[in-house]
């Protein structure tokens, strides 16, 4: 049988490891753009010099030879041919499979203002590749332009203030991380961002961004008519699946690749996992995808049920977030807020059930929320703190002393 992942990344290093142990006659090749193995939840460190490209490789040593994957690196599968159960590599090979796994992730995507897309001096922030080449832009740039402050664009922001670079933050929502955090959350960041040196211009966007002589653009020109000059311009605006390679393919796609609960995509014997699939944007998430296709892969059926994605931690400046389940405020919602000097908690509470938690400062503890919003448990019958809930709230004594899950 043999085995074909396209990507090098954790759903695709999980993948390999589960059909080695299920199979261990199987072949499996590895296919990627990348050239070496990374994590991308590392490469800020990468940015601030903290770490080198071998210490962001996740996988075991020897991972290759220990597993017995073979690994074809630095080229781009150009098409798939579900038909003939075949692909098409950038340097017109063609490989057969008997089994495929697409994991190859998504790509940043640059909005069509002005001339951002075709600037050499304009970077996303996705890979390893985005990683190397904006450190070595950053050796002659000294003002640095980031569109977007979510986690992403605040990790550039990071690394690179430790590089000494003046940094500005162009953000259309009226605070940062407005995915993550309510705006009291977000703010104790931003101070730390500006006692830092970084200058936050939110509630705009970028209009035009025109080019030099040099090709490179050197002032963005924002919605209310302001100018930020800048040296290098770093796109943190959000990623879409990458997906392109599929066409005329017949996989069905749509935020991303359309899989069953068995990750089977709509074409026979090829599999789907990772952020390719567009059902979640969080690492765990992508290594049990990955672990879960390679089982199905090799005729093991396991399906996928732990769909729940709404889970962030930060840390920036030594403050710690953690977020899960929804943030923003609705119609019918129940808020609950408890602060002191040293914690800030929210929770949202509605019909009875906690729909979303954040905690910023101490975040112990916690995994009791991530259990109760996930399987909307409701808690309207505990007379107490909300914030001073845990697992024993919902345990009692059964009839022969055991104790026994009461909900």
């Amino acid at each position: 049988m043999k085995h074909v992942i396209i990507g090098a990344g954790v759903a695709g290093v999980e993948a390999a490891k589960n059909i080695r142990a299920l199979d261990e006659r199987a072949d499996i090749l590895m296919i990627s753009a990348d050239t070496q193995i990374h994590s991308r939840c590392m490469l800020h460190k990468f940015l601030a010099g903290e770490r080198d490209e071998k210490s962001l490789d996740f996988t075991e040593e020897d991972f290759f030879e220990k597993y017995n994957v073979q690994w074809k690196s630095g080229v781009r599968v150009i098409q798939v041919c579900s038909q003939e159960k075949e692909i098409v590599l950038d340097t017109k090979e063609r490989v057969g499979y008997d089994r495929l796994l697409l994991a190859n992730g998504s790509d940043s995507c640059i909005p069509p203002v002005g001339e951002l897309r075709k600037a050499s001096n304009v970077y996303g922030l996705r890979n390893l590749c985005d990683a190397q080449a904006i450190v070595k832009e950053a050796e002659q740039a000294e003002n640095v332009l980031i569109i977007g402050s979510g986690l992403v664009g605040l990790d550039a922001a990071y690394g690179l203030l430790e590089r000494g670079k003046k940094i500005t933050i162009v953000e259309m929502a009226p605070q940062i991380l407005p995915v993550q955090l309510d705006a009291h959350g977000a703010k104790s960041y931003q101070r730390l961002f500006e006692r830092a040196g970084v200058r936050f211009l939110l509630g705009r966007k970028a209009c035009q961004a025109q080019c030099g002589a040099d090709g490179k653009i050197h002032e963005v020109i924002l919605d209310s008519g302001e100018k930020a000059a800048c040296d290098m311009i770093i796109v943190a605006a959000g990623v879409r699946a990458s997906v392109g390679y599929l066409d005329g393919s017949g996989i069905l796609c749509d935020r991303g690749v359309s899989v069953d609960s068995y990750l089977k995509t709509s074409q026979q014997d090829i599999y789907a996992a990772g952020d390719i699939t567009g059902l979640s944007g969080i690492w765990p998430n992508a290594a049990d995808q990955g672990r879960i296709a390679g089982k199905n892969m090799c005729g093991v059926p396991t399906e996928y049920t732990d769909r729940f994605a709404m889970k962030n931690t930060i840390n920036f400046f030594g403050l710690l977030s953690l977020c899960v389940g929804r943030i923003c405020q609705e119609e019918g919602d129940e808020i609950v807020v408890c602060e002191d000097q040293k914690q800030y908690k929210r929770a949202i509470i509605k019909d009875g059930k906690i729909e979303g938690i954040l905690l910023q400062g101490e975040i112990s503890h916690a995994g009791i929320w991530q259990y109760l919003i996930k399987n909307q448990i409701d808690v309207s019958g505990i007379q107490k703190d909300i914030f001073k809930i845990s697992y024993a709230d919902f345990y009692r004594v059964g009839e022969r002393g055991k104790y026994e899950w009461a909900v």
